[in-house]
């Protein structure tokens, strides 16, 4: 592959609903291109951008594929690296890092299935990272999809920057091609993509008035002199309309239309033209950063000359095609064999050799220059979201912003001894998926899995099966109750064993009650009146308390909120001991606790949903029936509410599968923990319960 200068670069993300077809769409232009010889098709699991077994199995991304094409453009060849993203929420972590390293944007969007969820979530998305965007309306071969509906669809819910550059031709019910609303000339498809011109249907006539017009609306928008013109009636010329859709497009004043046909392969030399013409370069753009010499912000522009320097956006560690560290270069030129400094690490890397990744296909290129996208082999210590520079001259870029994950799910490996395969599987995973984390709750004696959804989960555990051969099980996980009481009670304790010469004593009294603070499992005092029980046994005494808060007598969890205070007692001057008095507290503990009114406390969550209006009241009876107290709620952007409420941690478990449900995948939700109350009865026999039903097993 070619080396290309920054002005000669597009980088392109491809938005939009699982299964409208944007695999399809970075395959039509890689055919088209001629990056590959044969469309592949998702169905047959040959498509160059679903390449991993798990996308091929299931017949849709997981993971961000980057796929270079080589286009001649209008002033000279250009080189559009398509970066390919999943359409399922569960993989949101993927479309960050992809949108993160992207200067454009296209949103594919099926025109039969019209303005889904995944069609907002991506609008969002750009939104956020004000990319430009075309819109490309796929399934134009089929004659029951109305354009002209989608059309008012998109206008509504998007406004009326929503400027359509082509509208349909259709002969027999048939897309055979597509009116140039900016050229005001028909196309009519040849062979695939390729077109010749053609007249201008009658039937099209209106619908065309009505575009053209919303169109030169925004170009004589573009400067007063031009407003002047098309207010006195003036046309512009081609030239004049092509620059301003250009500065309309770049700076998100217009966001054009577009359509075809994937499983026919029509319509992408015309998208390819129109990335081409529109879509800025990466030296219209700038980089944050921070001067590591002098700790202060700043803007570098993509510029070649300039001092080495890039982001790392996406790791790729497939045991099979190797690792790989995707790379977006700021400044300079990235060469082979170069020694670059990790600034987050402060370690210095060697390259090694550079590679542009075409799915699973590695091209050996021989440089890389400012504004283009690559992959580098081996790195030894670098990361997502590391920079890499020069070390005379350390900048540190901003990491891509990765979603939290909240949904959690306990793991354990099937087959003892597999313990280390699967830590070393876990931590290849959470390199490539800055969504995955792996947790050690030591408290529950659990691992937990944390992700963005069900889903994704489910694909870890066929990933660690199928590429590093450890099975594990899913399972819903043990939430951290505690245990504390309500009254307060008198306990003794006596441990006495005697088995020939030294026997063991130890004699106590003591009181429990409420400390009415559950930050700390309990307070121990004494008021021992005249040696009772010297005090050289106090810290025996408290040694037992401590540890009997460690698993409580009603369902095992730990306790909080004691006060225990050592009133009297009894010892032998030869048979007592430390370990005697321990137990004796022990015995004393268990007893006093199971008789002061205990209770289980479980924790709760402050808990964020943010939902749009129309779902509000579907949502907030969703929690009440999860048992939620809703605390309040607030507008924010894009007409949506911030649902906030107290939860139970227990009730939030399956909670992303069912606002999901609810919402058709546009709620979000986030939560920290709060504070320990008191379980319902119902809850706290049905814990008390299952671990007396555990004990039986054990015995």
């Amino acid at each position: 592959m070619n080396v290309y200068g920054t002005q000669q670069l597009r980088n392109v993300v491809i938005l939009g609903h699982g299964g409208a077809g944007k695999s399809t769409v970075a395959e039509a232009m890689a055919y088209v291109t001629g990056a590959i010889s044969k469309m592949g098709k998702i169905s047959d699991g040959n498509t160059i951008s679903d390449y991993d077994k798990e996308e091929i199995k299931r017949g849709f991304s997981i993971a961000t594929s980057i796929i270079p094409v080589e286009y001649e453009g209008e002033s000279g060849m250009v080189k559009v690296n398509l970066l390919d993203t999943p359409g399922y929420f569960d993989f949101v972590g993927e479309v960050e890092e992809a949108v993160s390293a992207a200067d454009a944007a296209v949103i594919v969007i099926n025109c039969k299935a019209g303005i889904e969820v995944g069609t907002e979530r991506a609008w969002e998305i750009c939104e956020k990272y004000k990319l430009p965007r075309i819109l490309f309306v796929t399934n134009m071969d089929d004659d029951k999809a109305s354009y002209r509906e989608l059309l008012i669809k998109l206008n509504t819910k998007f406004g009326r920057k929503i400027a359509p550059f082509h509208l349909p031709i259709r002969e027999n019910g048939k897309f055979v091609g597509f009116v140039n609303v900016v050229k005001m000339e028909g196309r009519r498809f040849t062979n695939l993509s390729d077109y010749e011109s053609c007249d201008i249907p009658d039937y099209v006539e209106n619908h065309l008035k009505i575009a053209r017009e919303s169109l030169m609306e925004a170009v004589a928008e573009t400067s007063e002199d031009y407003m002047e013109r098309y207010l006195s009636g003036d046309d512009f010329s081609d030239e004049e309309i092509s620059t301003a859709l250009r500065e309309n497009v770049s700076d998100c004043s217009i966001f054009p239309v577009m359509m075809g046909s994937g499983v026919n392969c029509q319509g992408f030399k015309a998208l390819l033209m129109a990335i081409d013409k529109y879509f800025p370069s990466p030296d219209n753009d700038v980089c944050d950063g921070v001067d590591v010499n002098t700790g202060e912000r700043i803007e570098t522009k993509y510029n070649a000359d300039a001092q080495l320097s890039m982001r790392v956006f996406k790791t790729i560690a497939d045991p099979f095609i190797g690792k790989y560290s995707l790379v977006k270069v700021c400044t300079g030129t990235l060469r082979p064999d170069s020694t670059i400094y990790n600034v987050a690490k402060e370690t210095e890397e060697k390259s090694g050799k550079i590679y542009v990744l075409r799915g699973k296909e590695a091209i050996e290129v021989k440089e890389l220059r400012a504004g283009d996208i690559g992959a580098m082999a081996k790195l030894t210590v670098t990361e997502t979201g590391d920079t890499l520079a020069l070390r005379v001259a350390p900048i540190l870029y901003h990491r891509p912003k990765i979603s939290v994950p909240y949904t959690y799910m306990r793991y354990k490996a099937v087959n003892k001894g597999d313990e280390d395969k699967l830590a070393s599987g876990l931590a290849k995973l959470m390199e490539e998926d800055k969504t995955l984390r792996a947790v050690v709750d030591a408290e529950n004696r659990q691992s937990l899995l944390y992700g963005i959804g069900d889903q994704q989960l489910e694909i870890v555990a066929s990933k660690l099966k199928s590429r590093y051969k450890v099975e594990i099980t899913l399972s819903k996980p043990k939430f951290a109750f505690r245990e504390t009481i309500r009254n307060k009670v008198e306990a003794a304790g006596r441990y006495k064993k005697q088995s020939g010469g030294h026997g063991q004593f130890g004699d106590v009294k003591m009181s429990f009650e409420p400390s009415h603070n559950l930050d700390q499992p309990y307070v121990f005092e004494e008021t021992v009146f005249g040696g009772a029980v010297p005090k050289n046994y106090f810290p025996a005494v408290e040694k037992g308390i401590a540890e009997s808060c460690l698993s409580g007598p009603l369902a095992g969890y730990p306790v909080v909120g004691i006060k225990a205070t050592l009133l009297d007692g009894s010892y032998h001057p030869v048979d007592s001991s430390e370990l005697a008095f321990k137990m004796a507290a022990s015995i004393a503990f268990k007893d006093g606790f199971l008789r002061a009114n205990p209770m289980l406390l479980e924790p709760v969550a402050e808990l964020s949903v943010v939902v749009p209006d129309k779902f509000t009241g579907d949502v907030m009876g969703d929690l009440n029936r999860r048992r939620a107290r809703v605390l309040g709620m607030e507008s924010v952007a894009n007409k949506k509410q911030n649902i906030r409420a107290d939860i139970p941690m227990s009730e939030l478990f399956g909670y992303s599968t069912s606002l999901r449900s609810i919402t058709g995948g546009l709620g979000e939700f986030s939560y920290e923990f709060a504070r320990y109350e008191q379980a319902p009865g119902d809850v706290q026999k049905r814990e008390i319960q299952a671990r007396a039903s555990k004990l039986e097993k054990e015995e």
